[in-house]
């Protein structure tokens, strides 16, 4: 009898280990298929089978998966968006051409563009910012000066925060709207920029697997006028109306974006109006949220989609209750990281995990975005105050130097 197989395509640096560990648990053989397998350590793993391919070229993708169903039985294929959410929409595509469960890529595909997944949700009643797109920068300022300042500037298709900005004068709105035209960042820009009211409130994450509510975190961000998370915490603090009014709100955008199979990802505000939704993601939310709901709740994410993509059945009871957060490492400035150290804040009881992203000798460009974390710690305990005094502690005692750019005589 062949081997089963599980298919990943492209990877990622947090999730990509998880769905990995999980395949072997499973008794699944991963494989991962990979446009530049070098940006992921994890895949120079002996046990990880690693196939480089265009991931963009669907009929490449489907003519490897017929040379490896010569040698194995391909259970199930799944895979991560990274920087391109477009890779879910192709994993949607490559379940369908071979029969195996998988997302609807419609659904993906209306949910990637940021404007037109708006557009759904707003025609359906569920709130969302006042929004406008543009395509030039005569088009940014008009809608901006009706929107009102501040607003936020972003890429109409994109993820992980890239090229997103609050713009809180007329000089930032002119400057951020050259960068996405073409001036900086280009290689994430689109010709269409999305012009959204900034909604002002607590920030809320919410995990749903099919059409039912697992958790919901809260988040902070660092300062403006990037949206780059420092902090993120299960179960969020709310009272009973604010869990139901959020969990109604992001049930109502699935019905509306067409979306229900395996794991989405709302993000929200709580503002003046109650929720208002920023964005839904049709797929797992990035690590470290998948460990937080572990610990929180005790439903392994990772493990339960992938119970759902191979055709079984999943179990999503809660099996426990206690608080978990995630601090993530920023740095501070730009340059040659020296050194990191961090066995003290390891050792620290209630810690679960402390991890670096970079390596020592690591070149750091601040971008405003996911990529300007190096790192994050988490720590678990029954108590919300508790935990955050143990991830405190902990963080207080991780050290690193950075050499400016300034310095390295570069």
């Amino acid at each position: 009898m062949p081997r089963k197989a599980l298919i990943l395509v492209e990877g990622h640096r947090g999730n990509g280990p998880l769905h990995v560990q999980a395949a072997h648990r499973l008794g699944l053989h991963p494989i991962t298929l990979v446009g530049e397998p070098a940006q992921y350590e994890y895949l120079a793993e002996e046990s990880i089978e690693v196939i480089p391919i265009d991931t963009g070229n669907l009929d490449a993708l489907i003519r490897e998966c017929y040379r490896l169903r010569a040698t194995y039985d391909i259970a199930g294929i799944t895979g991560f968006a990274g920087d391109d959410e477009s890779v879910s929409a192709t994993v949607g595509k490559l379940c369908q051409h071979f029969g195996l469960p998988g997302p609807n890529p419609t659904s993906i595909e209306r949910c990637c563009d940021k404007f037109v997944q708006r557009q759904v949700l707003a025609d359906a009643g569920v709130p969302v910012p006042a929004y406008r797109v543009a395509t030039n920068a005569t088009e940014v300022q008009s809608f901006a000066a009706e929107i009102g300042l501040p607003v936020v500037l972003k890429p109409a298709v994109g993820s992980g925060s890239i090229s997103v900005r609050l713009c809180r004068t007329i000089d930032e709105l002119a400057e951020h709207t050259r960068c996405l035209l073409g001036g900086k960042d280009t290689s994430h820009s689109s010709p269409r920029i999305l012009i959204e009211e900034f909604a002002q409130g607590p920030l809320y994450c919410i995990d749903i697997m099919g059409n039912e509510v697992i958790g919901i975190g809260s988040g902070e961000f660092g300062p403006p006028p990037h949206f780059v998370y420092r902090e993120l915490a299960y179960p969020a603090v709310l009272t009973g109306d604010e869990y139901e009014r959020i969990a109604d709100v992001s049930l109502s955008c699935l019905s509306a974006l067409g979306l229900g199979w395996g794991p989405t990802n709302v993000e929200l505000r709580w503002t003046k109006r109650g929720p208002v939704v920023i964005e839904v993601n049709p797929r797992l939310p990035g690590s470290p949220a998948p460990e937080l709901v572990h610990l929180a709740y005790g439903v392994d994410l990772v493990t339960e989609h992938i119970k759902l993509v191979i055709g079984d059945e999943w179990d999503l009871r809660r099996s426990h209750s206690q608080t978990a957060v995630a601090r993530y490492l920023v740095a501070d400035r730009d340059g040659r990281l020296d050194w990191i150290k961090d066995s003290p804040a390891a050792s620290v009881s209630g810690v679960t995990e402390v991890k670096f992203y970079v390596k020592p000798e690591t070149l750091i460009v601040r971008r405003g975005d996911y990529r300007d974390h190096i790192g994050h710690l988490i720590a678990a305990s029954p108590c919300p105050s508790r935990t955050e005094a143990i991830l405190q502690r902990a963080a207080d005692l991780i050290e690193w130097s950075i050499t400016p750019l300034g310095s390295l005589g570069e």
